[in-house]
């Protein structure tokens, strides 16, 4: 397998303190605070809230679950990052590759278990999400648009799981839509970004099967659409002016100010800053939702 094509290099965090940092590096924190505050939003937007236990189990099972994915990605893609990321915990040897396979496991385990408060469709999705996500790692990621779409899916399931543990599941399929559009533009930017130790893998993602061109084209339609889909909770008097105020000057010319970066500067910094700005213009998209 991937993971096993070259031994680790000798772990270089040997203190306890070393190995929790690392550990936390591995799981990357605030995807994890973006996940739990997805549903907390889906929730709160399907209010009244029958249960706020619920809830709670619910931002608690998606961290989990979250971090479980973060670190079943990292755990397949050692080789892979050893040439894009180096000093990511496991290609830099600080945390081995075993110690992250039981991480994992852990992680998604809670995430279960935190569901089984919730009810029974919730442990559906939630057992569901961990097939999904173990096969986007392990298989998936490594191919043209459906890896990308799986990933983007799984993102967006966070918002129904919140809307569902509020008590009210389809209040939660807008902002489910935003968050599958954005991510699965983001997705394709990561691509881009990923090239060289993707073609080291053979991996056949879109920049490599179609050309980058190709990649910067699905990203554009995907954005355009998105813009244009902002409009449609506002027309249809779902949400209110202050939503349509933030997410037109806070996401919407973000999203346009990202394309021309896109298609003007192709280096690999400029894409690895582009990710950097859409990450935070994700949180402007979820006070935007809120605000709705």
């Amino acid at each position: 397998m991937i993971r096993e094509a070259m031994p680790n290099p000798p772990q270089t965090s040997g203190t306890i303190a070393g190995k929790i940092r690392a550990a936390l590096e591995l799981v990357r924190p605030h995807n994890c605070l973006i996940s739990g505050l997805s549903i907390w939003i889906a929730a709160w937007l399907a209010r009244p809230i029958h249960s706020y236990a619920s809830v709670v189990f619910a931002i608690l099972s998606g961290m989990f679950l979250t971090a479980g994915a973060n670190v079943i990605n990292d755990w397949y893609d050692i080789e892979i990052d050893r040439i894009n990321r180096p000093k990511r915990p496991l290609p830099s040897g600080r945390l081995s590759a075993p110690f992250a396979l039981r991480f994992a496991i852990i992680l998604f385990v809670c995430g279960v278990i935190f569901s089984i408060f919730i009810g029974k469709i919730a442990v559906i999705i939630a057992i569901t999400s961990v097939f999904f996500l173990v096969s986007y790692s392990a298989y998936f990621k490594r191919t043209a648009v459906w890896g990308n779409a799986v990933v983007s899916f799984m993102t967006a399931l966070a918002f129904v799981y919140g809307a569902l543990a509020a008590g009210q599941w389809k209040d939660g399929l807008i902002p489910a839509t935003f968050a599958f559009l954005f991510h699965f533009g983001r997705e394709i930017i990561k691509d881009l970004d990923d090239v060289a130790g993707d073609a080291a893998m053979s991996a056949r993602t879109l920049p490599i099967r179609y050309g980058a061109r190709a990649a910067y084209l699905w990203v554009t339609v995907i954005y355009g659409l998105l813009i244009l889909m902002t409009f449609v909770p506002y027309a249809a008097k779902m949400y209110g002016k202050m939503y349509l105020a933030v997410v037109v000057v806070g996401v919407d010319t973000v999203l346009i100010a990202v394309l021309i970066a896109l298609w003007r500067q192709k280096d690999a910094l400029n894409l690895r800053r582009i990710n950097a700005i859409l990450k935070l213009d994700m949180l402007i998209g979820l006070l935007a939702i809120s605000l709705g």
